[in-house]
């Protein structure tokens, strides 16, 4: 399995991958608006659904500038010269951008006619299936106290078509407000990106270089995508680019721990069995990209659990998601995003650390105080504090008990006008549109959120 690149120089593929980031970023983000445009003028902008958070309909169909950064990437990636190895000694790339191209194009189908969901399922499989083939798939899996375990065709095919499956689905469960399936793609694939490039240059493993530029890619379509996709959103993904990132998310995921024999690491630690042990926080085979999306892997399970238990379909939309959940303790919408986003960087970049340095007790201290500081930001709206009422003159009204910050405001407004002040129907927090501008024409307004058509 080992690929044989030449002596190189360590700055140089830092310099190449930071080229390849920033052109990923760039052709994204400048395909971003034209996209725009062509999917508002051909309509794919479905109607509010009821687990929506947004009020005004927003065009979809981000995925296809997040497609062409992926090419646009890869490209440039195999024109350079330290980085044209992966491709002329590995067939990960091909495998990669084959199943991306076959979800993408579901995605687009999906995100224009609302596809059903078994079929989204079956096509998710089907791109999995397409990267087996062409060899991106799990080959071992280094067990505690055991060693490598290699594993059958049928079993890493099976194992590899799983992995992808969930990850796609996870991601894609997330995709719930405004930038935050991007951000937290990004965050992973940055943590990806420092474990798979620590393996590749700390050990020497070249095999490791193809999840690494994945990572890299897969950050700058996420970038070039955030700011067209911030709150509030001109643009969402849609399947097209929620599936998409995830398929790359799990193609980088099954490189660096399935396909990186652990046995090149024996070296170091003397003997296969000890080698596995005692390396095993440095080299977490399925765990790592497992902490990576953690926080989506947790709603999607989340999710399943609820709908059975109320006898709904797994596949049945609803708002019981994290982010909704977020939304009803009291944080702002942009406040819940960045909420997850914390969460899923101390997550992901707490288990990179803790396998570059797993002896240390600062690292878990300091996860366990970041932890503390997440469970406090987390319950704040809970503690609001409230002014003694002697002092609520002083403070603005957000400190002051409801009632008495109503009969402050009613009071003012009679002072002022001589007539009761008619006070706008409230708009729950973290509605999408509140301070944004249409997708077409001007402003509108939906007192009653219709049901949702599509059953994602």
């Amino acid at each position: 399995m080992g690929l044989r690149w030449p002596a190189i120089h360590l700055g140089q593929p830092v310099r190449e991958y930071l080229l390849t980031l920033c052109v990923t970023v760039a052709v994204t983000y400048l395909l971003t608006g034209p996209v725009r445009k062509f999917a508002i003028a051909a309509g794919a902008m479905p109607e509010i659904r009821a687990r929506d958070v947004h009020r005004e309909p927003t065009p979809r169909l981000g995925g296809i500038a997040m497609f062409g950064g992926l090419c646009a990437g890869l490209l440039v990636a195999d024109h350079l010269h330290n980085l044209n190895g992966v491709f002329e000694l590995s067939n990960e790339p091909r495998a990669l951008l084959s199943g991306a191209a076959l979800i993408w194009l579901v995605g687009v189908l999906d995100d224009k006619f609302e596809l059903d969901a078994l079929i989204k399922l079956g096509a998710q499989m089907i791109s999995a299936g397409v990267m087996v083939m062409q060899g991106l798939t799990i080959l071992w899996i280094p067990v505690p106290w055991i060693g490598t375990v290699p594993l059958t065709q049928w079993q890493g095919n099976l194992l590899t078509v799983a992995l992808v499956v969930i990850t796609i689905n996870a991601v894609n469960f997330v995709d719930g407000l405004d930038g935050l399936a991007a951000g937290m793609v990004c965050i992973a694939a940055a943590a990806l990106f420092l474990y798979a490039y620590r393996i590749w240059f700390g050990y020497g493993i070249e095999a490791a270089a193809p999840a690494t530029l994945f990572a890299a890619i897969l950050m700058g379509m996420c970038l070039g995508f955030l700011p067209h996709n911030m709150h509030p959103a001109r643009i969402f993904m849609g399947d097209s680019g929620s599936m998409l990132i995830g398929l790359v998310l799990a193609a980088s995921a099954i490189s660096i721990t399935g396909q990186v024999d652990p046995d090149a690491m024996a070296l170091f630690a003397g003997g296969e069995r000890n080698a596995t042990h005692a390396m095993l926080p440095v080299f977490i085979p399925l765990l790592l990209p497992l902490t990576i999306i953690a926080i989506p892997m947790a709603d999607l399970i989340l999710a399943i659990v609820r709908r059975t238990w109320n006898g709904q379909s797994p596949f049945a939309a609803d708002r019981g998601h994290l982010h909704h959940r977020l939304l009803e303790l009291g944080h702002s919408h942009s406040r819940a995003v960045l909420i997850m986003y914390f969460w899923s960087g101390l997550i992901a970049f707490g288990a990179v650390a803790y396998s570059v340095h797993s002896a240390s007790m600062w690292i878990v201290l300091a996860i366990a105080a970041l932890s503390a500081l997440g469970l406090i930001l987390l319950l704040l709206p809970r503690f609001t504090p409230r002014a003694p009422h002697w002092a609520e003159g002083l403070v603005p009204p957000r400190y002051r008990h409801a009632e008495r910050a109503a009969a402050a405001a009613e009071a003012a407004a009679l002072e002022t006008t001589g007539r009761e002040p008619e006070f706008a129907r409230p708009i729950a927090a973290g509605v999408s549109g509140v301070n944004g501008a249409t997708a077409v024409g001007p402003r509108s307004r939906f007192p009653d959120r219709r049901k949702a058509e599509s059953t994602r």
